[in-house]
């Protein structure tokens, strides 16, 4: 049983499908700490002149509000300008219509906070590309588990009997692999393979949302996501 952990993140990069394509279950984690500069609201484009930011603006919060408690600002001006800047980004792209109608369709139903739009924006993408995300869905904060950091990951993981935890590379900071291990369950970290797909403006950078995979390729985005791993001590030794 393979288990991923993951903030939700606004429109992902294509890393986070290749994640969500390895997981037998999918842990949404959204009842932990918003981190100003995540990217739970915002992502980037690419256009004409190179990458580009597409942020969600919040409403004000405190410091260490969970990121299902942070709000976004209702006001349609900013989906108006995401919408805008998607479709001139975007223009020559074959399968342009496909992103925006997925955008409008995810901005047109509301949301109640950052991590509710977040995690629509994911699976809209996952049901565009056949990903199946929905079936494997968990929220952790409906599993009501306390602690923090690595143990919490840990405890999360056995409650949902997983064998193997999948993870992306900022974990290498603070995981307490040998922890894992000792409780049996094995830790891998994504060897994101960064395919290159045919891409406007430039050199390929695999940097960017999803949204710019589905613009360029559209449904045969998915023959580009090719998911692999390594064990946590090969990847430390890297």
């Amino acid at each position: 049983m393979n288990v991923v952990i993951s903030q939700p993140m606004l429109f992902p990069w294509v890393g986070l499908l290749e994640q969500i394509s390895l997981a037998d279950v999918f842990v949404n984690y959204a009842d932990v700490q918003f981190s100003k500069g995540s990217f739970t609201n915002r992502v980037q484009i690419k256009d004409a002149t190179g990458s580009r930011w597409l942020t969600v603006p919040l409403e004000r919060f405190h410091l260490g509000d969970d990121i299902d408690r942070v709000r976004f600002k209702p006001q349609a001006s900013w989906q108006d300008s995401h919408l805008s800047l998607l479709a001139s980004a975007y223009q020559d792209a074959p399968y342009r219509q496909d992103m925006l109608s997925l955008v409008e369709q995810v901005y047109a139903t509301p949301h109640r906070n950052i991590g509710e739009l977040a995690q629509a924006s994911m699976l809209a993408v996952c049901d565009y590309l056949e990903i199946p995300l929905r079936n494997k869905l968990a929220d952790s904060r409906d599993l009501d588990i306390g602690g923090s950091s690595s143990e919490r990951v840990l405890a999360i993981v056995m409650a949902l009997r997983g064998k193997k935890y999948i993870t992306g590379h900022g974990a290498r900071r603070y995981l307490a692999h040998e922890l894992f291990e000792a409780n049996g369950v094995a830790v891998e970290y994504m060897n994101y393979t960064m395919q290159p797909y045919p891409q406007q403006h430039g050199a390929f950078t695999p940097f960017v949302s999803s949204l710019d995979l589905i613009a360029n390729t559209g449904v045969s985005g998915r023959r580009f996501i090719k998911p692999s791993t390594v064990d946590w001590r090969e990847f430390a030794h890297e």
